[in-house]
């Protein structure tokens, strides 16, 4: 779902960016996560994971959510085989988010596939998919900004900051993030 047009919605002083349907759905999602999710334990993974299918979310069947990760727009999350969202990631999906097969997201990482065109005097929301990449891994609190591309068994290390794609099987660190070096297990 597309944002507003800000010249019409006048955003800048905090009217919606999204249509009435959408703020609905994320109102609806956002009591069914906190009253029958956010508190449950780590074995009730189908739990979570019917909840997210429900409000259109595709979720593979070893897909792994923690009650404390913050979906943003469940139509816009895809989680391959085994990929993860651990305690207190946050995925804000204003457009598509892609973990490919195997992926980790680990403990208050934020995907963040939403911005704003500091240029436009309307602010306008702008929006671009994120795309994490089979057996690809985000350490603890890294931000991943609108657009990104993770490659294949690419790691990005713990706070790195990220706004351009990562080749696949490197390693990026710091803010904003820099490669350091290849992973040695790649094929």
């Amino acid at each position: 779902m597309k944002p507003l047009d800000a010249k019409h919605s006048n955003s800048v002083v905090g009217e919606p960016s999204f249509p009435l349907s959408n703020r609905l759905i994320r109102a609806l999602w956002n009591i069914t996560w906190l009253l029958l999710a956010s508190w449950t334990p780590p074995p009730l993974n189908p739990w979570r994971r019917f909840l997210l299918r429900l409000f259109g979310a595709k979720i593979a069947s070893t897909a792994r959510i923690y009650g404390s990760a913050k979906i943003w727009f469940p139509p816009h999350l895809t989680m391959g085989e085994h990929s993860v969202l651990a305690w207190g990631a946050l995925c804000y999906s204003q457009a598509p988010i892609v973990l490919e097969d195997f992926v980790v997201v680990s403990q208050r990482a934020h995907l963040c596939a939403g911005t704003h065109d500091i240029d436009d005097p309307n602010f306008q929301l702008i929006t671009k998919p994120i795309l994490l990449k089979r057996k690809a891994w985000v350490a603890a609190d890294t931000f991943i900004g609108p657009g990104v591309t993770v490659g294949e068994g690419a790691v990005i290390g713990a706070r790195a900051v990220v706004f351009k794609d990562v080749d696949a099987w490197s390693v990026f660190v710091g803010n904003p993030a820099k490669f350091v070096k290849m992973r040695k297990c790649h094929p």
